[in-house]
């Protein structure tokens, strides 16, 4: 069995408009909810072995808030520049990609790509994965062969308002 969570950035700030979109980094509700969708997550029983995320700025502080929450060594955390934006395809890729060692990833990023992945793993989940909105799944198979739709079967879905 794999386990995969998908982690949308907290809010991000669009206050200062001389920042490039990676550059952007979180706002104070982004700041806020991150660490608590973090607590939410130990509450669900998820433990990463992995965790991957763009390495956008706002979606960088998101893993690190949560990474601190669930005592992720901070350290461990990978930076997949593929995963910026990514489609479906870039986010299957990047997960095809991983160690079958590790039975446990979460890859935190960005929509409309995660809302996609979710809807792929989960048919007709959701129409859109919030900001900070966490979606975990449990995989009957033991690699991270993904281009085929694998049986799933959904641990978690959470995001700040519905706290």
């Amino acid at each position: 069995m794999k386990i995969i969570t998908l982690v949308r950035h907290a809010k991000s700030s669009w206050g200062d408009s001389s920042l490039r979109d990676h550059d952007r980094p979180l706002n104070r509700r982004g700041e806020r909810d991150a660490p608590e969708m973090g607590r939410r997550i130990v509450n669900h029983g998820i433990r990463p072995s992995l965790i991957i995320t763009s390495p956008a700025v706002r979606a960088r502080t998101t893993a690190k808030l949560i990474a601190k929450e669930i005592n992720y060594p901070l350290e461990f955390l990978q930076g997949e520049d593929s995963l910026y934006l990514a489609s479906l395809d870039d986010l299957l890729d990047a997960v095809v990609a991983q160690d079958d060692g590790f039975n446990n990833l979460m890859v935190v990023g960005h929509n409309p790509g995660l809302t996609d992945f979710a809807n792929f793993l989960l048919p007709g989940l959701t129409n859109n994965l919030p900001t900070a909105g966490v979606v975990s799944v449990q995989l009957d198979q033991d690699d991270w062969h993904l281009h085929e739709r694998p049986k799933a079967e959904l641990l978690a879905y959470d995001y700040p308002k519905l706290g």
